[in-house]
């Protein structure tokens, strides 16, 4: 795993996203060339700042097609949702190239140019996508590794290998704590013979994935296999890098003392502040006029406050008021009406319904961050009531209150509102991991993804 902005990707999705980079700028460099000749391209490409104009379109290419998911696990899988999303990214480049031609003309690229360097790179990056499918799934192009434990760890590691072929990882065999070892085929073989399975197997990694070691990790036997040059990994490691999220299940509070990460140095924590008070004005004035009109269509639409104010849990379990557009009828809020949102939801309003949609609700929590209840980027507050509850149901549940909660979170753009107690513990597992790796590329990198929801729809919320 490739680490950018303090979170992990796998090399190969990297590899294919540089190499569409690099052939979508090749596709309108030759365009250039076939639409105005050899001599003429030079001159538009040198003089004319050409060259620069086709790097800023196939930008916009490129960040269209990670918007519409064009690089997600469960999208590569599927051929037809591939080609129908390869559409709304053509249609999505052409307009802003649109845009670009009638109100800034420095940056216009010729039409004709345009027209035929963008057909050559949606030519050329489909067969290079079905290039790299063929490619993927190539077993002599997969590392081959040995899992060593069992387990919850074990078996989530080998589900996420089995469902994620970018990963470019294939399980030959597993080590189980009864001292079997169960190969791909299913025959059983004695610890002692593993030494053997990685010589004729050709073993690349054994990960490590047994939560008791003490006495039952052979030692020895391990050393020797990486001296000749098999790299032995930690399971719980690797599970963060796979999944961007902590491994609750096989948790141990050594995670927690010695793992690196949890710095929560006071100039990153000065940075969070200057950026969310910065920001956070910004898009106050930048939003007032449509909070205005938001205002108007709640009073309108139903009796009771603009503003709906509730408590929340802040940092070190400090108690604050959260500020939100209300969406509910006025006093849905009160003891014995506080179960989940569920769609539909005689509670919400017809305004209120589509506030929660577009998540315009929330551009109150905007004064939040301005007073510094909040950062930016964080953990999602809860109720005091629901806290408590969680808290003393889900291990290593009050970690979340070591830093300050957010309007938006690594937990929040992975998964949706949470109404058991199991998918609020696998959020707190995508929570350890942000205040784990907590910093401004991280942050910079969900506030990337965060638009990214709001202006497609798409994604956790």
């Amino acid at each position: 795993m490739i680490r950018l902005f303090h979170a992990y990707f796998p090399p190969r999705m990297i590899l294919l996203g540089v190499s569409e980079a690099v052939v979508v700028v090749l596709a309108f460099v030759l365009a250039t060339v076939l639409w105005s000749g050899v001599i003429d391209a030079d001159l538009i490409l040198v003089y004319e700042r050409g060259f620069l104009k086709i790097l800023l379109v196939s930008g916009i290419f490129i960040l269209c097609m990670y918007y519409f998911d064009l690089y997600d696990t469960f999208v590569l899988a599927s051929r037809r949702e591939v080609l129908t999303r390869f559409a709304q990214v053509l249609g999505t480049v052409s307009v802003i190239q649109a845009v670009l031609y009638y109100t800034y003309p420095p940056l216009r690229l010729g039409r004709g140019v345009f027209l035929v360097g963008i057909i050559l790179g949606a030519l050329l990056v489909i067969g290079g996508r079905q290039l790299f499918l063929v490619l993927n799934s190539w077993p002599r192009f997969a590392e081959r590794v040995v899992i060593f434990g069992d387990g919850p760890l074990a078996q989530h590691l080998i589900s996420e290998f089995q469902t994620r072929s970018e990963l470019g990882i294939a399980v030959v065999g597993q080590v189980s704590q009864d001292r079997d070892l169960t190969n791909g085929s299913g025959a059983t073989h004695r610890l002692e013979e593993l030494s053997q399975l990685v010589e004729s197997k050709r073993i690349d990694r054994i990960i490590v994935t047994m939560g008791d070691r003490r006495g039952k990790l052979p030692v020895e036997l391990l050393l020797q296999l990486k001296a000749r040059g098999v790299e032995i990994q930690d399971g719980l490691e690797l599970y963060e890098r796979v999944t961007g999220k902590a491994p609750l299940e096989s948790l141990r509070l050594s995670w927690l003392l010695f793992s690196p990460g949890f710095y929560n140095l006071r100039p990153l924590l000065l940075y969070k502040r200057i950026f969310s008070l910065i920001f956070s004005a910004v898009c106050l004035l930048l939003s007032s006029p449509l909070m205005f009109l938001i205002t108007l269509a709640v009073r309108l639409d139903s009796p009771g406050p603009v503003i709906f104010r509730q408590k929340r849990v802040g940092k070190d379990g400090k108690i604050f008021t959260l500020y939100k557009f209300r969406s509910m009828r006025n006093g849905a809020d009160r003891k014995g009406d506080l179960r989940p949102v569920q769609e539909p939801d005689d509670r919400i309003t017809r305004v209120g319904r589509g506030l929660r949609r577009s998540r315009l609700d929330e551009l109150p929590q905007l004064y939040n961050i301005l007073r510094g209840d909040m950062y930016f980027v964080g953990p999602r507050p809860f109720v005091p009531e629901q806290e408590e509850e969680l808290a003393g149901q889900i291990p290593f549940y009050r970690q979340r209150w070591a830093v300050k909660p957010g309007a938006t979170g690594w937990a929040q753009i992975h998964r949706g509102y949470c109404a058991s107690v199991k998918d609020n513990a696998e959020k707190l597992a995508y929570d350890l991991f942000y205040i784990k790796n907590m910093a401004l590329g991280l942050d910079l990198l969900i506030l990337f993804q965060t638009i990214k929801i709001l202006v497609l729809g798409r994604g956790a919320r």
